[in-house]
């Protein structure tokens, strides 16, 4: 009988008894957390238990960690691959956030430890890059002018902020207090004051976007600005679940801009999409590229990576 609250222990309990039955990988669905419970375990298991490969099926809210496949049925191609033999295994990084210093409003991840994962570049996304450049105080600076211009060149403009760093320092420049791992909406200029709601779930971002039309009930202009995850390059997917099927849907793809500062982009050849909609995947992916924004009024074409 599953319980119905589980502890560390717990997955302690459990990965000791895959190791007794001599697995040759573990297979698990979750996030950061759960990956370091079992590493964890392993490690309390000896040295023969920590080369035991992980394969971790996506499914929490923090996926840092280099042991997570792409999506669900990537994990299955890697769980298949491992088993005829075509993949070696190699080491990566156990990653989370930090959360001492996230209660400081800092979003910084760190690195809890290494474990061993088939190696699959394709199906298996690699751990998130810390990419922090002193230089770029300037880039984040211009990116912000570029955004204060679009608002102001359009008072009824919607703009819906995504997670991430890159983002909450933009909106520091633009006198806009944003969370750190939330959604925020920056709602149209009304008498010359535009409305923060901030960190929004699905249901309320639904709520709001539906609100945003004209007296005929058609849209009115908005503007999804979205920063991929450095090293795992996911736009979409990964930080960012508020934003479900049917939110995306109400923005339409053509309202998505992508942002990043150069440095970023350095080892960044495309961008990762897991809407967790299958139909609406191929939509995306059918489109191609995404337009990603660089310095103020720079913008960049850059290709959306298959599934």
């Amino acid at each position: 009988t599953t319980p119905k609250a589980t502890s560390d222990e717990d997955t302690l309990a459990l990965v000791k008894d895959l190791v007794n039955a001599k697995v040759e990988a573990i297979v698990y669905a979750g996030g950061d957390g759960t990956t370091r419970d079992i590493v964890k375990a392993l490690e309390h298991l000896g040295d023969d238990a920590q080369e035991i490969p992980l394969v971790g099926v996506p499914g929490g809210v923090k996926m840092h960690s280099g042991c997570f496949a792409t999506t669900p049925k990537a994990a299955a191609e890697v769980v298949l691959a491992f088993i005829l033999g075509d993949l070696r295994c190699a080491i990566t990084e156990v990653m989370d956030l930090d959360e001492d210093v996230y209660q400081q409003g800092v979003w910084k991840v760190r690195m809890y430890g290494e474990a061993w994962t088939p190696s699959s570049p394709r199906f298996m996304q690699g751990a998130k890059e810390q990419v922090e450049r002193s230089s770029e105080v300037e880039t984040i600076e211009g990116l912000a002018h570029h955004v204060q211009t679009l608002l102001e060149d359009q008072p009824d403009l919607m703009v819906v902020w995504g997670s991430g760093g890159t983002l909450r320092r933009m909106g520091e420049h633009v006198d806009v207090e944003l969370t750190l791992l939330g959604i925020d909406v920056q709602g149209p200029e009304i008498n010359g004051i535009r409305t923060l709601h901030s960190d929004l779930n699905e249901q309320q971002l639904i709520e709001v976007l539906s609100g945003h039309v004209d007296e005929e009930g058609a849209s009115r202009p908005t503007l999804l600005l979205l920063s991929p995850m450095g090293g795992q390059g996911f736009l979409i997917g990964r930080g960012n679940l508020q934003l479900s099927p049917n939110v995306l849907r109400i923005v339409g793809f053509d309202n998505i801009l992508g942002v990043a500062t150069p440095s970023k982009l350095i080892g960044l050849s495309a961008v990762r999409i897991d809407t967790g909609d299958p139909q609406l995947d191929e939509k995306f992916h059918a489109k191609r590229f995404i337009k990603i924004l660089q310095g103020f009024r720079t913008t960049r074409l850059i290709r959306i990576e298959e599934a």
